[in-house]
């Protein structure tokens, strides 16, 4: 875009372009909603080199290797992405990334799309790291260019703190193009990248050495705003700062972007000029306790307890007004099921039907745990099935223990919990159900998939064959649209008692479309109102006045009824 040219776009592409402007010269994530969209952005609008990779702590390492080359490099994750790559994310902060290096993890109040919320300003106070945060699109596209300026000039990574709403919501975006940040030398015989103990230690002042300047720095950044008005003086940041400012416009604010490290003596001077200092921040009370310990007298506006989103009602309800009644629009009822054709279905159908134990994991696959299927007991955290599993077994070894995860979980942090089931011989069967894509973020590529995310070809990881070279001595592949072959080979895999390995193979519709067939048609006569075929959940079958009916609108002709249907009656 050119000078001074405005459009609207949502946060995350917002970033995408300010981390662009600046002259990006690498970006890598792994996809989670709600950051997915950044390096999606990146890969459409420019040539800069842009990859998913397996998972967040390798794309972390990816990007810091390019900054150590000298590249403005960019990494983005969800919250808790950031939990898998905070083992290279803290030794970064020891090390240092040359080139500079922008962590943009989006958080999710609310817990829209994720197992847990998390606060990620915690990781900057563990890490000793800068933390900006954008309150809109505007602020995240300048924060992205102050970011990598940032990381540049401290040499040390810059984390970008985005959440649900700050990630996703639309403003229009003045975009600007600063002096683009050329690669620089880099020094690899330098000892400040070999983090034995003897460099780590000489390293360790160095930490705090720069936070020290940083904490300077702070007191005169402009990413802090002090904004005048009345005696009630408010400080908040990020989406915080936006509904705060939309229920209290003639407050005084010290809006903060730059939200570690806090200027302390321009809060001090702040708190003085006013006659009640409030706090309005979503998730931990993190400003709030800092203040305690400054110490400036302040009352914080967060609702009792920390979770969930912030939300202008709660705001409403401290100045006394009733939030407007606003009638919600008509929807209709949508059970939260897999789609239409879903090839993850069948697998799930033959649990249910087994009565396995199944030990989940993230993905389309987890609504296998809701009615009508009721098939998985545990959702824990990327790869944790297996693990979870395993320990499960050697408890009660007469039960009949599944674990199952997505092609993407199986890259992200299924290998080595293999490993683990094969090293201490744990007789657990792993169903991987393959549909080629990372499809609950929006079907992204993966090593699966045969292509990446720049849609050039690649090769297809043959998960079957990679388990049998790790030592598993009972694999195979079945295909999704046949159920008696998936019924029997899981019922081969669990009379094994061994580590076994079970690949159900068939592409997601939506990420790798087929033309639609003709929707199926039951027979009433032939109908013996058995309830098996509801028991699918399939949104095109449904259960009306005890019988079963197939609704045109939703039914894609993929056949699983037709071969579970014991008397014909669905053709």
């Amino acid at each position: 875009m050119e000078q001074g040219e405005k459009a609207l776009m949502t946060g995350n592409e917002a970033v995408a372009r300010g981390a662009i402007a600046a002259g990006l010269g690498f970006a890598a994530a792994y996809p989670g909603t709600p950051s997915t969209e950044i390096l999606e952005h990146i890969a459409r609008l420019s040539e800069i080199p842009a990859e998913w990779s397996p998972n967040e702590k390798i794309a972390y390492e990816a990007a810091m290797g390019a900054a150590i080359a000298g590249a403005a490099s960019l990494v983005a994750m969800k919250h808790v992405g950031l939990n898998v790559a905070s083992d290279p994310f803290m030794t970064s902060a020891y090390t240092g990334v040359n080139g500079g290096l922008l962590v943009v993890v989006a958080d999710d109040p609310g817990m829209h799309s994720s197992q847990n919320e998390q606060d990620s300003r915690h990781f900057a106070r563990m890490s000793r790291l800068p933390m900006l945060e954008p309150a809109d699109p505007q602020e995240a596209y300048d924060f992205a260019i102050e970011g990598l300026c940032l990381s540049r000039e401290y040499d040390c990574p810059v984390l970008l703190r985005m959440t649900t709403r700050t990630s996703h919501t639309r403003g229009v975006v003045a975009c600007h193009r600063p002096e683009s940040l050329p690669v620089i030398p880099s020094d690899l015989a330098a000892p400040k990248y070999v983090m034995v103990p003897g460099n780590a230690r000489r390293r360790r002042p160095l930490v705090e050495e720069r936070l020290r300047r940083l904490r300077e720095w702070a007191e005169i950044s402009g990413l802090n705003r002090w904004e005048k008005g009345s005696s009630i003086g408010i400080v908040a940041a990020g989406i915080a700062y936006a509904h705060a400012r939309q229920v209290f416009p003639d407050a005084s604010f010290l809006k903060l972007g730059l939200v570690y490290p806090l200027p302390e003596e321009l809060i001090r001077r702040f708190a003085e000029s006013v006659s009640e200092l409030w706090i309005v921040e979503e998730g931990d009370e993190i400003f709030a306790d800092s203040l305690r310990y400054l110490p400036v007298p302040a009352k914080s506006l967060r609702p009792d307890g920390n979770w969930g989103e912030l939300a202008l009602d709660h705001l409403l309800a401290v100045k006394g007004e009733v939030p407007e009644d606003i009638p919600a629009l008509p929807v209709p009822p949508r059970a939260p099921v897999m789609c239409s054709g879903c090839p993850h279905r069948s697998a799930f159908y033959a649990f249910h039907r087994m009565e396995t134990v199944v030990f989940g994991d993230i993905g389309c696959y987890t609504l296998g745990a809701l009615p009508p299927l009721n098939s998985m007991s545990t959702c824990v955290c990327m790869g944790s099935g297996i693990s979870l599993a395993a320990g499960y077994k050697r408890i009660h070894p007469e039960e009949p223990v599944v674990a199952v995860l997505g092609d993407s979980t199986f890259a992200h942090a299924g290998l080595p919990a293999i490993v683990e089931l094969v090293y201490n011989r744990h007789p657990v069967v792993v169903v991987v159900v393959d549909n080629r894509s990372t499809a609950m973020t929006g079907g992204q590529e993966n090593p699966s998939s045969g292509s990446t995310l720049k849609g050039d070809p690649a090769p297809v990881l043959d998960i079957e064959q990679v388990c049998r070279a790790m030592g598993v001595s009972w694999a195979a592949t079945v295909d999704s649209s046949d159920y008696e072959a998936v019924r029997s080979a899981l019922e081969s895999a669990l009379a094994e008692n061994v580590p076994a390995v079970l690949v159900v193979k068939g592409d997601c519709r939506v990420a790798h479309p087929v033309p639609r067939s003709d929707p199926l048609y039951i027979e009433e006569t032939l109908c013996t109102e058995c309830g098996f075929c509801i028991e699918l959940g399939c949104p095109g079958l449904k259960g009306v006045d005890g019988r079963p009916v197939i609704s045109p609108d939703f039914c894609v002709g993929c056949g699983l009824c037709v071969q579970i249907c014991a008397t014909g009656a669905i053709s």
